[in-house]
């Protein structure tokens, strides 16, 4: 069964999960028109290998520390880190420490005025 997503205007916490990380999954807090918020949960070792999001899309390190690797090259997310991408920008993501992230995504690239 999925969980429910966040409704408009319900407070949802993305605070660290602590001691409850290593039991906890990767889940969607939001889905809606053009934006996906996701926690993204990552044990020591695991990763995401490379891809990109077809719109602009946000990841913010909540705790842990992750490789992040970019066309900028490898850099370490620790918590309270963030960093933009750019529309369809490759990237990766791998745990050195298990960790978690708050990551936003624009599922549809903007509009050319």
């Amino acid at each position: 069964m999925a969980l429910p997503h966040a409704q408009s205007g319900q407070i949802v916490s993305v605070r660290p999960l602590g001691a409850r990380l290593a039991d906890t999954v990767t889940t969607a807090v939001l889905k809606a028109g053009q934006l996906e918020v996701m926690r993204v949960v990552l044990p020591v070792g695991k990763s995401m290998k490379e891809h990109q999001t077809p719109g602009e899309a946000t990841v913010q390190c909540i705790e842990g520390v992750v490789e992040f690797a970019s066309e900028l090259g490898v850099q370490q997310l620790h918590p309270g880190d963030f960093v933009h991408l750019a529309p369809r920008a490759l990237h990766s993501l791998k745990a050195v420490q298990p960790a978690s992230l708050l990551v936003t995504m624009c599922l549809k690239p903007a509009e050319k005025t």
